[in-house]
């Protein structure tokens, strides 16, 4: 991977935006966690929905009735997975999410039938991946947010349910950030056919770079040995996100997902690595880390 001067400053400069807002989001409290994932979600659907209808033409060809419920269906998971831990006034989050969702799975066959000239069942199942892909992963980061769910591993001493999320969200930026400096300085050795300017010498480093740096910056709270589990799983399940979402562009034949992040492309983009890890994380926080 040849060394870009101009790309790096650009990448620089969009990452030092980028990093701002998403601190913001995730640090402020827990209705700005929301509504910062709530922007990533239905900035992510889009392009997911762009990229499968360039993969297969009936996909593209939906209906917007279609397009739109499939988001707010999966944004509906998101509010259904949040407890009585958000409530607006005397209104739950968590049940808006329920009830709304059930209402779109009456709903939606009464109102889509008589604008759908020719039902195509592979195009349900396309929109089912998206909501397993991009909705299903986002609600679950919304419960690591959960306090409950942080007590899980964050010492009790700590009041910090942000801190769970934030360490995933560093595990990632560190690891596409050292592998992509790395990689940019010594890497020679091919990774992957699906994204050819990823190297082993970038991966590897990457991936060490972040186990060591996270574990040694977070170590004082939460157990070390949970640390080098999480950043671990950030690093490698990160990298085959990356790798997902590569082939999935390869196969539209588009080199960014989107162009709302100038070097870095579009929410996809950015995002990849965090919707592969997430669910995996989430299952080592609440199935192989005691109580």
């Amino acid at each position: 991977m040849a060394f870009n001067l101009q790309t790096l400053r650009t990448r620089a400069l969009t990452s030092a935006i980028f990093v701002i807002i998403m601190m913001i989001g995730l640090l402020c409290d827990k209705w700005s966690f929301f509504i910062l994932f709530t922007i990533i979600h239905f900035g992510c659907w889009p392009e997911y929905q762009k990229i499968i209808g360039l993969i297969d033409k009936d996909y593209s060809r939906i209906t917007s009735l279609h397009r739109y419920v499939a988001m707010l269906a999966g944004w509906c998971l998101m509010l259904s997975i949040t407890s009585g831990y958000y409530i607006f006034g005397r209104l739950s989050l968590h049940l808006i999410g329920y009830w709304l969702g059930l209402m779109l799975i009456v709903i939606l066959p009464l109102t889509a039938l008589p604008f759908t000239k020719k039902v195509v069942l592979k195009n349900a199942g396309y929109s089912f991946l998206g909501l397993i892909y991009i909705s299903l992963s986002w609600a679950l980061m919304i419960d690591l947010r959960h306090p409950v769910v942080s007590l899980n591993a964050i010492p009790e001493n700590i009041s910090a349910p942000w801190l769970i999320p934030v360490i995933i969200v560093l595990s990632i930026w560190t690891n596409d950030t050292m592998a992509y400096l790395v990689g940019s300085w010594i890497g020679k050795t091919p990774f992957s056919k699906i994204s050819p300017k990823k190297t082993w010498e970038g991966t590897i480093g990457g991936a060490l770079l972040c186990i060591v740096l996270v574990t040694v910056v977070f170590y004082k709270a939460i157990a070390w040995k949970h640390l080098l589990v999480i950043s671990c799983i950030a690093a490698v399940m990160g990298t085959m996100g990356d790798l997902l979402e590569s082939k999935l562009k390869r196969m539209a034949n588009v080199k960014d997902s989107g162009s709302i992040m100038p070097g870095h492309g579009g929410f996809l983009d950015r995002f990849d690595s965090l919707l592969v890890a997430t669910p995996f994380i989430w299952l080592y926080i609440h199935f192989l880390i005691k109580q």
